[in-house]
């Protein structure tokens, strides 16, 4: 226990009113109240009433009794209380605190304190409830009695049940790819308005094939209680390209990602979300019901849970070993026994451990929040000692930032570290991929979530500091099996994205046969063989000058552009679109991040002007976040909030004349006035200092039908250092896909 254990029976109780199931993100009033036990409260005792780390509820605020969050605080024996809110303040998880101190006069056992949480006696509409799913949400009760900040968690804390809404937003889910005659399934959802599988929908879902499909249904309907709906079985007999539709009430409502039917695959893209929370360690729900998840509500066919290894006892890591043995089967779900190493940033900073067999040692970065010393020994306090104690084990290591960042200049091991993650729900970090070309590493490119909300795999952010949605990675693999997957991390054949499920295919084609090396012969001799051809991930070594780079991309949005890289230099950025074909909409974009550490949220908050014109209609880019505000008060004027940890966020707007006028744009990084018939093809680009920030402002067509694109170019190549060739791809709804380089040198 992180608390003195001291007689906690008589340390009072506490109890919430009402309790029961309330709706996530809803607005609520609750009134706990704590009753003092045997010993009161002394003078200057104190009591706090905690969160845990991940919660999203409403900040309480004590200064409006109008607005929001009201919270009112009192002793029934007219005790002075003193009271803050802090959002670190108690030992993590449970750090978000309310702090309420005994300061004039004392507490008699019964005597009580009463919290209203969004007190309504004012006009407040109430506390907003966290926005995110929880079978116990926890007002946790700490009891410093007598005055010596030394706290006893009471024996029973209140709670509550936090659960969906209504479902508004409809998913459908299809791998994306299979070989012709294979079966597939079709995995239905619906959302609720915070991105919560919603287990109220009553619906009848019609189902439209854009090619014949055996076995599939013309309808689906949901009752009351289902969460999702899997249809299985369903296979295609010849070559295509496939997508569904859904309809609700003659309406389309949803598209599923594009599924490519191929006569013969020797790879096949295999979905995971391999960085993960639950609220053993940081997260929400128990480490049980984030497989479930995973499995059965994101419809994934690989996730990881990565605790924070300062938090993981030893009976918990022999847990998270029997679930990753018990949710492992071949072909159909996929895990790995891992953790997070999250040493301090000095020492090398945050990176992922996936073992392919249970019973491996954790090796952790610190005991900080493990009582049981007794294999103290065992730790790797710096990321080179754990680089050390990992040789000669079968594992998967890649670099991840958090809270902490991993810095692969300080520490790296190429033959352990083979990834970097570009995305998680903290943000966007390509400088992480960049440092990488920067060293001459060879490293792929991964996106997961770090997910704290008990989602892998459909990780909203929520409303507090995580800025994005979670990533996804897909795994170019043989099988799906645990071989199967490390093999494709371990020769980097595979691609991350924001959380979209985009059918990517990168390749390189040599006029002259290049070499194809097994492995990273930077490491040491390694096999080889001549190929003509070659796939993102492959490390090759050609005399050609120039290859010729293949992109094949097709996803269930419009895409935007397609950034050609190698290395740290842009090539060419393509557009499916001409400028012929721009309209009357625009966009404005902001993204970067503060600096690479915890403080790295860039407020964007601002507004845009029209003079001369105005804006017919108007919708932002990236809020997942509800709290953030997007209003158009009249024709001329948008106002928003927004921030951005790295991504990118923004609005598009349909303007009533397509040259008229001038674009005013304030922001505190950015003020500009833009004349409407400047907005063009190319971007008009404002520096906002700090780490990539960007202010961007552009035009799209009118309609932009471009789902699908397949692009060749030719690539000089340079003689110097390894050519690092891959695209990032942004598409319209704001999703954005990395491939993992090719790494040719001659």
């Amino acid at each position: 226990m992180p608390h003195s254990t001291y007689l906690p029976e008589k340390m009072g109780t506490a109890i919430i009113d009402p309790e029961g199931r309330f709706e996530a993100g809803s607005f609520q009033s609750f009134t706990l109240t704590y009753t003092a036990g045997y010993f009161g409260i002394d003078d200057t005792g104190s009591i706090k009433i905690v969160n845990r780390f991940a919660s999203d509820m409403g900040r309480p605020q004590f200064d409006d009794p109008k607005a929001a969050n009201y919270v009112t605080v009192e002793a029934s024996n007219g005790a002075v209380l003193q009271v803050e809110y802090d959002m670190k303040r108690n030992i993590r998880p449970w750090d978000k605190t309310l702090y309420i101190k005994v300061v004039r006069g004392f507490l008699r056992e019964g005597d009580r304190i009463v919290v209203k949480f969004g007190d309504r006696i004012g006009g407040s509409p109430g506390m907003r409830v966290q926005t995110f799913c929880e079978d116990t949400f926890e007002f946790r009760v700490l009891v410093d009695a007598i005055a010596t900040y030394n706290y006893v968690e009471l024996p029973v804390q209140p709670e509550i049940k936090i659960v969906p809404g209504k479902p508004e937003l409809w998913k459908a889910i299809l791998p994306t790819m299979r070989r012709a005659g294979e079966p597939f399934r079709l995995s239905l959802k619906g959302e609720d308005r915070w991105g919560n599988p919603s287990d109220q929908c009553d619906q009848t879902l019609i189902l439209r094939a854009s090619q014949p499909v055996q076995g599939l249904p013309e309808s689906i309907s949901f009752t009351p209680g289902q969460y999702a709906v899997v249809v299985e079985g369903l296979s295609v007999q010849e070559a295509c390209d496939l997508t569904i539709a859904i309809l609700l009430d003659g309406e389309m409502v949803a598209a599923s990602n594009p599924l490519r039917i191929q006569a013969t695959a020797g790879l096949l893209p295999y979905w995971g979300d391999l960085h993960g929370q639950s609220e053993e360690t940081i997260g929400t729900n128990s480490a049980r019901d984030f497989f479930n998840f995973g499995r059965d509500c994101a419809f994934l066919d690989a996730v990881v849970h990565q605790g924070n290894d300062f938090q993981i006892t030893t009976e918990f890591w022999e847990h998270l070993n029997e679930l990753s043995r018990e949710f492992t089967e071949d072909h159909r779900f996929i895990t790995f026994p891992g953790y997070e190493w999250s040493g301090n940033t000095g020492l090398g900073g945050d990176r992922n451990i996936l073992y392919l067999q249970e019973g491996q040692p954790i090796h952790r970065s610190s005991h900080a929040l493990v009582n049981d010393l007794s294999d103290v020994e065992t730790d790797a306090t710096d990321a080179r000692e754990m680089f050390d104690k990992l040789k000669g084990r079968d594992c998967v290591v890649f670099a991840h930032i958090g809270g902490r960042y991993a810095d692969i200049d300080y520490s790296h091991d190429e033959r352990l570290e083979v990834g970097v993650e570009v995305h998680s729900a903290w943000g966007s970090f390509e400088w992480l991929v960049e440092d990488a070309f920067k060293k001459g590493y060879r490293v792929g490119i991964l996106s997961n979530s770090d997910g704290h909300k008990g989602r892998p795999g459909a990780s909203h952010p929520g409303a507090t500091k995580f800025g994005s949605y979670g990533g996804l990675t897909c795994m170019l693999a043989t099988e799906l099996t645990r071989a199967g997957l490390a093999d494709s991390l371990r020769k980097r054949h595979h691609y991350g994205t924001t959380g979209c499920r985009m059918l990517l295919e990168v390749n390189a084609r040599f006029d002259n046969a290049a070499e194809l090396f097994d492995a990273d012969p930077h490491l040491g001799p390694t096999v080889s063989q001549p190929v003509n051809d070659a796939m993102m991930g492959d490390i090759l070594r050609c005399d050609d000058t120039e290859l010729t780079l293949l992109i094949d991309a097709h996803s269930s949005a419009a895409i935007e552009r397609i950034d050609i890289r190698n290395g740290l230099e842009t090539l060419e950025t393509l557009r499916p679109y001409q400028p012929d074909d721009l309209g009357r909409r625009i966009r404005v974009t902001w993204e970067g991040s503060e600096y690479r550490g915890r403080g790295r949220e860039t407020s964007w908050d601002g507004n845009a002007k029209l003079q001369g014109n105005s804006f017919e209609q108007a919708r932002p880019i990236n809020r997942y976040n509800l709290d953030k505000r997007f209003d158009q008060p009249t024709p001329e004027l948008l106002e928003w909030t927004s921030i951005t940890t790295g991504g990118h966020a923004g609005f598009e707007a349909l303007l009533v004349d397509p040259t008229a006028g001038t674009l005013s744009i304030d922001t505190e990084l950015v003020k500009a006035d833009i004349p409407v018939a400047d907005i063009g093809f190319e971007e008009i680009v404002f520096d906002a200092g700090g780490l990539g920030r960007k202010l961007r402002v552009y035009r799209l067509p009118d309609e932009n039908p471009h789902k699908a694109v397949s692009i060749e170019r030719k690539i000089a190549l340079v003689d110097d250092r390894d050519n690092a060739l891959y695209v990032r791809i942004t598409q319209e709804d704001g999703h954005v896909i990395w491939s993992s380089p090719i790494y040719v040198f001659r």
